[in-house]
């Protein structure tokens, strides 16, 4: 039997680059990873694009939720990935036993302009999150 190894997405709101990254991470890799997510400072929703650009490749994200880091469960993680800038400088203590890695991508939820370019603002980061992210897990040691 495989043991997965588990990853933690950190950004500040837990709104959407954490959540998509978690959604990513355990539709495609799921056979050796288990992912989590949280925010240092949760927005209390998971944006409404995150969740429709994730259901075009058949993730559900409509039953997740922004949580805290205090809302993880009690254990450890094989890497903790920082998406955005802020957690990476706000990475609280306790995460620093494990391997942190820096993977930065810009905010979509603050994409200005008609829906369908916000649309597109989401569509360009979780693409981005498949290859880097999802290339990053695939190549871990």
């Amino acid at each position: 039997m495989v043991t997965k190894r588990r990853v933690l997405f950190l950004c500040i709101g837990n709104s959407a680059r954490s959540q998509m990254a978690e959604g990513l991470t355990n539709h495609f890799l799921g056979d050796r990873w288990e992912a989590y997510s949280a925010g240092t400072e949760p927005a209390g929703y998971v944006h409404p694009l995150a969740i429709e650009v994730m259901a075009e490749l058949g993730v559900d994200l409509s039953a997740q939720r922004s949580k805290s880091i205090e809302e993880l469960p009690l254990t450890t993680f094989d890497v903790v990935i920082t998406l955005c800038d802020e957690a990476s400088e706000a990475c609280p203590v306790w995460l620093k036993g494990g391997h942190i890695v820096h993977i930065g991508f810009p905010d979509p939820a603050r994409a200005q302009g008609e829906y369908h370019e916000r649309l597109e603002a989401f569509r360009k980061v979780r693409d981005a999150i498949r290859e880097k992210v999802l290339g990053y897990l695939s190549q871990f040691p």
